[in-house]
């Protein structure tokens, strides 16, 4: 079975998984409340007001990378015959890790002081954070990839 990667990044799949993450993640700042809530959306408010679309070329930039490290994942299901969003679920915290170590590395090489300054920030409580996005990437999985159990 094709890599993640070979089947949502580089085919006309692309970009509609592109503006679904963007969704996801509108979507998962948008339903954080308490003080943690507040952090998160201030700090994604920043990012965002970083320059128009700013937030679109992240995502573009690192879905390749993302999708490398969610793809031993996939594999997985794949190999055990379960639905591959299932598996996501079930294994939220390897897929929080994957997902954040990309991020760790690209934020060490971020050019811009403020993005750094907001990821330092929200980073202590990002495994957590990604964690809880787990039912909304299980679903974008299963819409875009090809279907592993």
């Amino acid at each position: 079975m094709p890599s993640l990667k070979e089947q949502l990044g580089t085919s006309e799949k692309r970009e509609p998984v592109i503006r679904d993450a963007i969704t996801v993640l509108d979507q998962e700042v948008a339903d954080k409340g308490g003080l943690s809530g507040l952090a998160i959306k201030g700090g994604y408010r920043v990012v965002q007001g970083i320059r128009p679309g700013f937030v679109r070329d992240v995502v573009t930039n690192l879905l390749d990378d993302f999708l490398d490290a969610m793809d031993p994942l996939y594999q997985e299901a794949r190999e055990k015959g379960r639905p591959a969003g299932a598996y996501l679920i079930e294994n939220k915290s390897r897929v929080a890790e994957g997902l954040l170590s990309v991020t760790d590395r690209k934020a060490q090489k971020a050019d811009s002081g403020v993005v750094k300054k907001a990821y330092e920030k929200l980073r202590p409580m990002a495994k957590g954070q990604v964690e809880a996005a787990a039912p909304r990437l299980a679903h974008l999985l299963e819409k875009h990839a090809e279907k592993t159990g």
